[in-house]
């Protein structure tokens, strides 16, 4: 491993002894690997010199960004090189006649959104964990809340630099619309959680900066008349930004944990949402809209949030609902993704699966998208314990997630804590497939080995 030294000669920048545990595991900090040596390379060329070094010499590397992915996509549990990008956090261009903007992985989030948007310009993917990076939220193709109306990260990405697993570095898309030639490489790319390449560059489209945001308070007696009343506002053209679920027992937890207080507290479920627009006008309209077919579809009521401090504060509870959970227990994050129509469904299921087991289930998501987010809690269990129990909860809810239509995974990816759990849900010729394109860019194996479908 000194031989790395010698293809980065900054000593700072290749750590072969003393190795912090941060990089050995994700943001949950439970699953942990261990590495021989972590680097910090600053290019393309950079990462193309590793990886020819590690190519032949057959050492497996872990690519990793911010760190805060949730699945053990970032932990180095078969040794070798920790590769981290985030010293690669440079905006190498911003474009305004092509709406592009040019990045390095490294770059985050909320940079990148902060950036743009004092240009007037706009890049809507909005994963939850706003200091992840470009490169992460494109390795796992990335969600959040505006999903519903602007779609997800892989509905930005333009272009992609590469580093494949033996060095040689690609280059696939680029600032253009259309793109007709040949095989969609960086579609492949996007997503594939650093087993295929390591992205070193990205070319990321943008839109016009709305000018004026609203949102809206909907509550409603049951979960599911208030997911019915989404399909119907969906139906109906209103063009919401963000359609957020939640039940009454967990803004309980929320209102708990920020010390505020949500409006309407006899509800059984909410549902919050945001529109966006050119001017004040349009998105009034597509809100009165809204408003129209949601009391016509079982709304209690119709609260616009035009007060800022009321507004703040229903966005603060949302945010804060899995601080709030992990603020009393350690909790297992889980982001199934089911048809729209299914969402009540499969709550409903997980209710029951929770008053079954005595495991406490947390759950609200993405009503636009049928994206629920699960918190499994693992309360006073001891370890053997809540592994096996947890283990047996996740197999009923992912196994009811399959019955209703669903798939494992709507943004976090599997890496390895998901594996065991996508390979049972997955077509089989679907994962072999998979396997065959891993080795036919990776014939040695060594690049985020055993993650995902490996």
């Amino acid at each position: 491993m000194h031989e790395l030294q010698t293809i980065i000669a900054d000593p700072q920048r290749v750590l072969v002894s003393d190795i912090p545990g941060a990089y050995l595991t994700d943001n949950l900090g439970r699953l942990k690997g261990v590495c021989e040596a972590v680097v910090f390379p600053v290019s393309t060329e950079e990462v193309s010199a590793v990886m020819k070094w590690a190519y032949t010499h057959s050492v497996p590397v872990t690519p990793r960004g911010a760190g805060t992915n949730l699945v053990g996509s970032t932990v180095p549990d078969r040794g070798g090189i920790v590769l981290d990008l985030s010293r690669m956090n440079r905006i190498l261009e911003l474009d305004r006649d092509t709406l592009t903007v040019t990045v390095e992985p490294g770059v985050l989030l909320s940079r990148l959104q902060s950036h743009v948007e004092e240009q007037g310009l706009f890049y809507p993917p909005d994963p939850g964990e706003k200091e992840s990076s470009i490169g992460g939220n494109i390795s796992t193709n990335a969600g959040g809340m505006r999903a519903v109306k602007y779609g997800v990260t892989r509905d930005y990405v333009r272009g992609l630099t590469a580093v494949l697993p033996n060095g040689e570095i690609i280059t696939t898309g680029g600032k253009v619309v259309k793109d007709s030639s040949g095989l969609s490489l960086k579609h492949l790319l996007i997503g594939s959680e650093g087993t295929l390449a390591i992205i070193t560059q990205c070319v990321l489209k943008l839109v016009p900066k709305p000018a004026f945001v609203l949102g809206a308070l909907v509550p409603f007696a049951s979960l599911k008349a208030g997911i019915d009343a989404v399909i119907r506002l969906i139906h109906e053209n209103t063009g919401p930004t963000a359609m957020e679920f939640m039940e009454r027992k967990v803004v309980e937890l929320g209102e708990q944990y920020m010390n505020l207080h949500f409006p309407f507290p006899d509800a059984g479920a909410y549902i919050l949402l945001s529109f966006d627009g050119a001017s004040v006008e349009e998105v009034r309209a597509r809100a009165d809209k809204a408003r129209h077919a949601a009391l016509q579809n079982g709304a209690l009521d119709f609260l616009l949030l035009e007060e800022k401090r009321v507004q703040d504060e229903v966005w603060r509870v949302r945010g804060a609902l899995v601080k709030a959970v992990e603020a009393v227990s350690e909790q297992e994050p889980v982001d199934i993704v089911v048809p729209i129509n299914k969402t009540a469904e499969f709550i409903a299921y997980a209710n029951q699966v929770e008053q079954e087991s005595g495991v406490q289930l947390i759950s609200f998501g993405h009503a636009g998208d049928g994206n629920v987010h699960l918190c499994v809690v693992r309360g006073g269990r001891d370890a053997e314990t809540w592994k096996r129990e947890l283990h047996e909860v996740m197999s009923r809810i992912y196994g009811k997630s399959r019955e209703l239509g669903g798939l494992t995974s709507g943004e976090h990816g599997i890496g390895l804590s998901k594996k065991p759990y996508f390979r049972k849900a997955a077509d089989p010729g679907a994962v072999l497939a998979m396997r065959q394109i891993k080795l036919a860019l990776d014939d040695r194996k060594i690049l985020n080995r055993g993650k995902m479908f490996d």
